[in-house]
């Protein structure tokens, strides 16, 4: 499976963990054997970059310090918590996890990567991160940095499966969990999708490509305008909730958001982005909406959206537009 001679994967390996061992970042979650913390770690990374990450894990494990604490939380304040990382059916599927690890497995952890498999929200790569980090199960990774690890290292791309058999064979069995760790943190640090660092890069004795990836096309972003209405009442304002079948960000609460034909001058404008689509972002005043004009309104003081579950825009609007004094 691999091109390497064992005398040749044995210095491949030494060389990854020691470089490792000198240049890993420090990161909470890390140097420590917790499932909880290393769990909720890897789902909040999944498609988000350590630096957004931080400050959420820093007031997640001091609001729900165990998985008795969150699995005991009511939804809506979860979500809460959770806002501004986006991809809420991770912060879903989080909680449901928890419960059935408190409520049927006496607050046991799984062992193994199969047993985590098994838990709602956790595929194959999430599976394997936190066995082999927190139980030294011997049992590779691949996310999209070992993908582009091992398609420099070895000049080809190959099946999906391919990458994880390759991932195996290189794998150290002595330190899976800090290899594993290695292998992502160099693609994340070291060998990067455009510049990557080939002259500190502890492998570069073994690759075969040793530079950067041919530009890949990238799909044209998409481009809207949204409006949302800004209706306050002394020191409340009115919050509106999506349904509990939305296709995206059920549940959570946000602005009114009204017809593109206004010709009012708004009070603020934001740009923000999801996934492939980026929206120019309007603000009115609107002074005539009520509880009475809209399904599902509320009005809510700024003690109580703090702990409402909003979308992360909604949030970033209303610290914009009601400054904390």
């Amino acid at each position: 499976m691999l091109p390497l001679n064992s005398r040749d994967l044995r210095a491949l390996r030494r060389s990854l963990l020691d470089w490792y061992d000198a240049n890993r970042r420090d990161l909470p979650w890390r140097n420590c054997s917790d499932a909880y913390r290393v769990w909720v770690s890897e789902i909040m990374l999944q498609q988000t970059r350590v630096a957004a990450v931080l400050d959420h894990y820093a007031r997640w494990m001091e609001r729900f310090p165990t998985v008795q604490a969150l699995a005991a939380a009511r939804e809506q304040t979860v979500l809460a918590l959770w806002s501004g990382l986006g991809y809420y059916r991770r912060a879903r599927r989080l909680h449901q996890a928890a419960k059935v690890i408190v409520c049927e497995r006496n607050g046991e952890f799984p062992s193994t990567a199969e047993g985590w498999r098994d838990l709602p929200g956790i595929g194959r790569y999430t599976a394997a991160a936190i066995a082999s980090i927190t139980f030294g199960e011997s049992v590779a990774v691949v996310d999209g940095n070992v993908e582009r690890v091992l398609d420099r290292l070895f000049g080809a791309s190959v099946s999906r499966e391919g990458y994880w058999q390759r991932a195996e064979a290189l794998l150290d069995r002595s330190r899976p969990g800090d290899f594993n760790q290695a292998m992502m943190e160099l693609g994340a640090t070291v060998c990067t999708p455009r510049s990557p660092q080939c002259l500190v890069c502890p492998l570069i004795s073994w690759c075969a490509t040793r530079g950067a990836d041919a530009p890949k096309p990238q799909a044209a972003r998409k481009r809207r305008q949204v409006h949302y209405g800004f209706a306050r009442k002394r020191d409340s304002i009115l919050l509106v909730q999506r349904g509990a079948d939305a296709q995206r960000m059920a549940g959570m609460w946000e602005l009114p958001e009204l017809a593109a034909d206004s010709d009012q001058a708004p009070l603020a404008r934001f740009r923000h982005s999801i996934t492939d689509t980026d929206y120019d972002v309007f603000i009115v005043a609107a002074p005539s909406m009520s509880t009475n004009s809209l399904d599902s309104a509320r009005w809510f003081t700024r003690k109580q959206w703090e702990k409402l579950a909003l979308t992360g825009l909604t949030r970033k609007i209303l610290r914009k537009l009601t400054p904390a004094t």
